[in-house]
């Protein structure tokens, strides 16, 4: 038996439910502990079964904006100071040597590069491809640009270009990790991909995703891993479902904002469908008169059983959300909140199964996106195939055999 210690930001979804995926499949005989600083999605963790150690310091709510955004390209600045780096650094270290952890797994917890290298830990990063070094390396659009006239394409590959030298030449990386490395014997990371390239980094991706770029060395596909949240659907799904009307999946996943659902709402209101919409976590308390009666908001729902119930899906684009629409055979619209997300919904739209709208035309194009995807069936065809792709996939158990072969007592 040995430890795997878990390090997800636990105020990112679909992070924290890719870590639950790939520790369930885990051989039980080894000890899985998770580690987090912030609590909004810990009760996963813990109704899941796992251990949890709740570090310290935690952040701010602009600062877990201010470190999303830096995550996902958006911005150069960061809410890493060197305290905060340091304080993370340290008890990650203690946990790893008093857990006798023999590997540590994140998302994109930071001070895990440094914590897990001064150990002699090996790390693991189950990754979304997109804004990864070599996926910035080699691409020509990051779809920075919107738009699809020459121009919006010439533009946009600009802009590409300038955000690959940022993110994987300049010496932009915070800092605070410079310091805090050399401090604890860790060659520094100077760049932003240097802070987000893990000694394994497990691609959770589909083949043909990857089509026409080269992964490193240190780079390997495993596969799709997304959410499977314990618990049953809420009733009125079914209710739903046996009605006429379509029914839709309005799913925003943890990066959107209280605006753009409740336009997604009202749009989505406005057609002659029926929606369950999991975005509660979005909306204040006198939010309930601006939302549709035919918009039946939701907590968060196992969204991997609405397979041959939902008719169709509205999405924010994160892979998460995006890998359970195309498990379950559910063709979609989607937003693109920034340039991760984008991809993935661009290369779905490729795909054939797919509809892209840009968030800042939600009002103006959402309602003849949602129709195409519900009566197109080139749509439903190409939905039905990828469905069955996913069939063949497995990202938790790719990973976790990746894991187990470095593990002195794994099978």
């Amino acid at each position: 038996m040995a430890t795997v210690l878990f390090c997800p930001v636990t105020f990112n979804l679909a992070e924290t439910t890719r870590m639950i995926q790939v520790a369930r499949a885990l051989d039980p005989a080894h000890r899985v502990l998770f580690l987090g600083y912030e609590d909004d999605y810990v009760p996963l963790v813990r109704d899941a079964g796992f251990e949890y150690v709740a570090g310290r310091p935690a952040w701010t709510r602009a600062q877990r904006d201010q470190a999303l955004a830096f995550d996902q390209g958006r911005s150069v600045r960061s809410p890493f100071t060197r305290e905060l780096v340091g304080a993370r650094v340290d008890l990650e270290r203690r946990l790893i040597r008093d857990s006798g952890a023999r590997a540590v797994v994140t998302g994109s917890n930071l001070t895990s590069f440094i914590a897990a290298r001064a150990e002699g830990v090996p790390l693991f990063f189950p990754v979304p491809f997109a804004l990864t070094g070599p996926h910035v390396a080699q691409t020509r659009t990051l779809y920075l640009v919107p738009g699809e006239g020459r121009l919006a394409r010439w533009a946009d590959r600009v802009a590409t270009a300038v955000f690959r030298w940022v993110y994987t030449s300049a010496p932009l990386a915070p800092r605070a990790f410079t310091h805090v490395a050399r401090a604890h014997g860790v060659p520094p990371l100077r760049t932003v991909a240097s802070l987000l390239t893990a000694d394994r980094n497990l691609v959770t991706e589909m083949p043909w995703e990857l089509d026409g770029f080269d992964l490193p060395e240190t780079f390997e596909r495993v596969g799709p891993i997304f959410a499977h949240i314990d618990g049953p659907l809420p009733p009125v799904v079914e209710e739903l479902a046996a009605r006429p009307e379509p029914l839709v999946y309005l799913g925003l996943g943890s990066s959107a904002d209280r605006s753009l659902a409740l336009d997604a709402a009202r749009v989505l209101g406005s057609l002659p469908i029926n929606v369950v919409a999991p975005i509660r976590h979005y909306l204040d308390d006198a939010d309930g008169d601006a939302v549709p009666p035919n918009v039946h908001v939701t907590d968060l729902l196992p969204a991997h059983r609405l397979g041959g119930l939902v008719d169709a899906a509205v999405l924010h684009g994160g892979q998460g959300t995006v890998q359970t629409a195309c498990a379950t055979g559910v063709p979609f619209v989607g937003m693109g909140l920034q340039p991760e997300q984008t991809w993935h919904v661009q290369r779905c739209a490729a795909r054939g199964n797919a509809v892209a709208v840009r968030p800042k035309r939600v009002r103006t194009d959402l309602a003849a996106a949602v129709r195409r995807v519900l009566t197109d069936p080139a749509i439903r065809r190409a939905a039905d195939e990828v469905r069955d792709a996913y069939a063949g996939e497995d990202g938790a158990a790719a990973t976790t055999r990746i894991i187990e072969a470095t593990l002195p007592y794994g099978p």
